[in-house]
């Protein structure tokens, strides 16, 4: 069993990191609302499924509405956009790599909202280092930046602090609710569905239909495999591996997203930028060991 959860440890690994290329290709023929839309969407159907078969859906949770919806927009239509706007402007490897620094806009919303989480000088060395990697990856003081990548960047930041707020909100208001894992993402991601309903421009929507690759890539790679499968590997993962090396799959992604962009996809991934990638990890490595304290 164990060894079931270290396979699937790496499969979401894998899967994560492909996400970037996959919302790259699909943000070449509809707009990044609309991909979050299909994302949402393909992503819910698996889910949903899963908790009915599990049988943890429960009418009475609907009283908890107002949370599930703060939750679907921190950590789903928010968060998703600005990752999806961000791999259109940016190189899918650079975007991947600015997606490791998730946790520390987690661990800085932590300790500032939550009184139990205290700035260790090693975490604080740790936040200071990984930020210097999203400075370098980001290329601020290269005067010829073009706006569109400093958009790109930006876009990537507003998505990582989204995700990092829907953390301390959960744990704050949602777990306490002690409601099941796959019920939580299904109300997530099915009022995310119903949010983005009403906040989409669907002009255009069937132009990811001209491009079979693009299509499948959306639907299944980021859909069905990024979203619902991945939310259900994951938590099968706390599960059985507890929540701290569940925690550390965000080394992976990133070097996967960086793989794929320069063996598969060709892109010009500079030296700059791989050196960044490690500062970000370290930083996070450091953030991390306040908790084996």
């Amino acid at each position: 069993m164990k060894n079931l959860a270290i396979i699937a440890f790496w499969a979401l690994g894998i899967i994560w990191g492909s996400n970037f290329i996959y919302m790259k290709m699909a943000a070449d023929y509809i707009s990044p609302m609309q991909v979050v839309f299909f994302r949402v969407l393909f992503g819910f159907i698996p889910v949903f499924l899963y908790a009915i078969y599990t049988k943890s859906l429960k009418l009475k949770d609907l009283k908890y509405s107002f949370h599930f919806i703060v939750m679907s927009l921190l950590a789903t239509v928010v968060y998703y956009f600005g990752f999806v706007k961000g791999c259109a402007l940016l190189l899918s490897g650079v975007a991947g790599a600015l997606s490791g620094s998730i946790p520390l806009f987690s661990f800085l919303l932590a300790a500032i909202f939550l009184k139990e989480e205290k700035i260790t000088k090693l975490a604080f060395l740790g936040v200071f280092i990984g930020f210097l990697g999203v400075v370098l990856i980001s290329d601020v003081f290269n005067e010829n930046i073009m706006a569109s990548s400093m958009e790109g960047m930006l876009s990537m930041i507003l998505g990582s602090l989204s995700v990092g707020a829907s953390f301390i909100y959960a744990k704050k208001y949602v777990m306490p609710l002690k409601l099941k894992a796959e019920a939580l993402t299904t109300y997530q991601l099915g009022f995310g569905v119903l949010i983005l309903l009403f906040i989409t421009d669907f002009n255009g929507i069937n132009n990811i239909w001209q491009d079979t690759h693009s299509a499948l890539g959306l639907v299944i790679g980021l859909g069905l495999l990024g979203t619902g499968l991945a939310y259900i590997i994951y938590y099968y993962m706390i599960e059985k591996l507890g929540a701290l090396k569940a925690s550390s799959i965000t080394y992976i992604p990133p070097v996967v997203a960086l793989i794929i962009a320069v063996f598969i996809v060709g892109e010009d991934i500079k030296l700059i930028d791989i050196i960044a990638t490690g500062f970000i990890f370290l930083g996070v490595f450091l953030i991390n060991q306040r908790k084996k304290a």
